[in-house]
């Protein structure tokens, strides 16, 4: 076992560890034009690139910077990298494939330094306890379902298509520094077997120390299946091949949604199991109006029950949920990995 995992699974064993909240939510907060995604930089790009908020890492990673250090004065342990929408075939949108090495080291940088000055501005915290987490997102295209209702058996992308993406991306944030690799937001688990194949290549090929690896899918609606059909136990052990830290549950859904999966998982899960909820559901604006008080409230039931080892925040969460989540996990003991039996 690696170095950084030895640390990330003992702080596991000590204490509920937090993740933390939505980015985009937060850089929303900066009402930010096309002028400030573009920079002088990309002042003369031929396509709009407003929304492409992993570009920021580029154009303004003072923004990106000052959110990660709100989330760690709120009481984060990890810190995702934004690069949710971080590899080639996402980033195509923009036409700015070709910009998806360089986006990645820059925001594993950028969260690293965040964590740099955090810890020298507060020289109490043990620097054991601080993890960036670089993000792979679920990708803009699916390996399970046709986007074509009249063929469904059309693919927009190929697996190894995808696999390559996520090869560039993970390769680049490990350049970049980070200390775990999370495949989050699953909807298509064909995808993260794409990103789990390309991770295995990467470290086989490389002779690289090896990463702890987190994965956390996504409900979708009441029926308990992931987007593409499969149920939570059907994707637990879809991924639990690549023995990860934990395997946890994040967006779609708000904590009061999501309980009943988050109980499931709990009781099925050979290793630590994570939840970062959405704040609520959205309202007929597509905003988050339920209060850190509340989303604290139903997590720290996940733990009163013994359920999980990570907790934090998804869409509309904000530094607030997270400092709520975080004063709400100090009287409550992580749930216990279960004692397998071996034949």
């Amino acid at each position: 076992m690696t170095d950084k995992e030895n640390r990330l699974r003992k702080l596991l064993g000590e204490q509920i560890v937090i993740i933390d909240g939505a980015m985009g939510t937060m850089v929303q907060r900066y009402k930010l034009n096309e002028g400030d995604y573009r920079g002088e930089r990309f002042k003369n790009w031929a396509s709009d690139v407003k929304g492409n908020n992993d570009l920021l890492c580029l154009t303004r990673p003072d923004i990106i910077k000052a959110i990660h250090k709100e989330y760690l004065e709120a009481g984060a342990n990890i810190l995702e990298t934004n690069t949710f929408n971080g590899q080639s075939v996402s980033l195509a949108d923009y036409n700015m494939q070709a910009l998806a090495t360089e986006i990645n080291v820059a925001a594993a940088t950028i969260a690293r330094q965040a964590i740099d000055e955090f810890l020298s501005e507060h020289p109490d915290r043990n620097p054991a306890h601080y993890f960036v987490a670089g993000a792979i997102g679920p990708m803009n295209k699916t390996l399970s379902l046709s986007p074509d209702v009249n063929n469904p058996g059309y693919r927009s992308v190929t697996f190894d298509e995808v696999a390559d993406a996520y090869y560039e991306q993970i390769s680049a944030l490990v350049e970049g520094g980070v200390d775990i690799l999370l495949i989050e937001t699953i909807f298509d688990t064909l995808n993260a077997k794409a990103a789990i194949y390309a991770l295995n290549k990467y470290f086989r090929t490389t002779g690289k120390e090896k990463l702890p690896v987190m994965i956390s899918g996504t409900i979708t609606d009441a029926s308990g299946r992931t987007l593409s059909g499969q149920t939570l136990e059907a994707f637990y052990i879809s991924v639990m091949h690549i023995n990860p830290v934990s395997i946890g549950l994040n967006c779609a859904l708000g904590a009061s949604q999501m309980r009943p999966h988050v109980e499931e998982l709990a009781g099925i899960s050979a290793c630590n199991v994570s939840a970062y909820p959405n704040a609520g559901l959205p309202n007929a604006m597509g905003e988050y109006d339920e209060s850190p008080e509340e989303t604290a409230a139903i997590i720290a039931q996940w733990a009163q029950e013994g359920w999980v080892n990570v907790v934090g925040g998804c869409c509309g969460t904000t530094p607030a949920h997270i400092a709520a989540i975080a004063n709400a996990m100090k009287q409550y003991r992580p749930r216990l990995l279960p004692e397998l039996e071996i034949a």
